[in-house]
């Protein structure tokens, strides 16, 4: 059932969330608190979330309003939606006329169900309901994510292009890639400006190489795009040194739950065909807890923004995800400030909530 908490219809036009008592944040080595994790959520924005819809072989764990009520009930401030196969702005707009207390955002993924980089499905994004807060260059279909999502043979993984021709005939070529040097598609030039017409909108890099990552922010840069996301570079994708020049110049970095935890179980089926059911395996590659904490310490968290990026059914809610990853942090020695900084002052300023 959705009504797991009251709420009114009609559009919330404003927000006024719970405000943090820092007073309450004071914690010492010897003197710890069952309940901080709980006070860092209130004004808190997981900036990544999955909840629907998906294929029906990769059922989730909330549908959007239920995870936008626990999020209100928990005292979070935002909560920004993904959405694989569609426009994630028209489900948050759906959430925001029916959930009070919280204001809630989408984004739209250029990925090859909607034709990869494709200057019609962004304007409809750039224009449906509220308009979307992000641009992303794709996730599971990217040509960097697309030659390394893989299945299992004989106990071993095998990539899904080498495994089945097919794959390799018919979903390569739609992949979206970004060139490294020299001219840009129409198609792409449309977009970025599009993008940079909209302040508010910010570029997300998406599942893309590393090398890719650094051209966008070359181009964001070149069109006057005012905020980049990287995202997921703490994977282990990019080095401290490139992932500091980045944040030197401006650019967000994403840190997520997932990238640590849960890291190794089956993860969104982009795919119909079973057979290309990715198996999860390249997140284990990347990090882990103790690596990821200090990737963000070298960094420094003056540009990180942090989410779950949760959703699947396997994994608790996102709630209890973004509980989950404050609780780790701290127990990793961060400092209430420091933590509240990445999973509050940060989101809110790359979304447009820091008015």
């Amino acid at each position: 059932m959705i009504n797991q908490y009251p709420y009114v219809t009609g559009k919330i036009e404003s927000v006024q969330p719970r405000l943090p008592d820092r007073s309450k944040w004071n914690e010492s080595f010897y003197r710890r608190s069952m309940e901080l994790p709980d006070e860092l959520l209130i004004g808190a924005i997981d900036s990544h979330v999955h909840a629907g819809p998906v294929l029906n072989s990769n059922p989730g764990h909330m549908d959007p309003i239920q995870v936008a009520q626990e999020a209100a009930a928990a005292g979070m401030k935002s909560i920004v939606y993904y959405d694989v196969f569609g426009w994630a702005s028209g489900m948050a707009w759906i959430v925001n006329r029916h959930v009070p207390g919280i204001h809630t955002y989408g984004g739209y993924l250029m990925n090859s169900c909607h034709g990869g980089i494709n200057p019609r499905s962004v304007r409809t994004a750039l224009h449906l309901e509220e308009g979307c807060r992000f641009i992303s260059f794709g996730s599971h279909c990217t040509r960097f994510s697309a030659e390394r999502e893989s299945t299992l043979i004989d106990g071993k993984l095998v990539p899904f292009k080498d495994a089945f021709p097919k794959f390799a005939e018919e979903e390569l070529p739609v992949a979206t890639s970004i060139p490294l040097e020299g001219p840009i598609s129409e198609e792409l030039h449309e977009i970025l400006s599009m993008i940079s017409e909209r302040p508010e909108v910010y570029l997300n890099t998406g599942h893309v190489s590393v090398p890719e990552a650094l051209r966008l922010l070359d181009l964001a840069e070149e069109y006057g795009i005012s905020k980049v996301l990287i995202a997921h570079p703490v994977r282990g994708q990019m080095t401290i040194e490139q992932q500091k020049a980045a944040a030197a110049r401006g650019a967000f970095l994403e840190a997520c739950l997932v990238d640590w935890l849960y890291p190794d179980v089956p993860r969104t089926h982009y795919y119909v065909e079973k057979e290309y059911m990715d198996m999860g395996a390249e997140l284990g590659r990347f990090s882990n807890a103790t690596a990821w904490m200090k990737t963000i310490r070298e960094v420094g968290i003056d540009q990180f923004v942090l989410g779950t990026d949760y959703g699947i059914r396997a994994a608790p809610t996102p709630v209890q995800g973004m509980r989950t990853m404050i609780a780790t942090m701290l127990d990793y020695q961060f400092s209430p400030d420091d933590i509240y900084r990445m999973v509050a002052t940060n989101p809110a300023k790359l979304i447009g909530m820091d008015d």
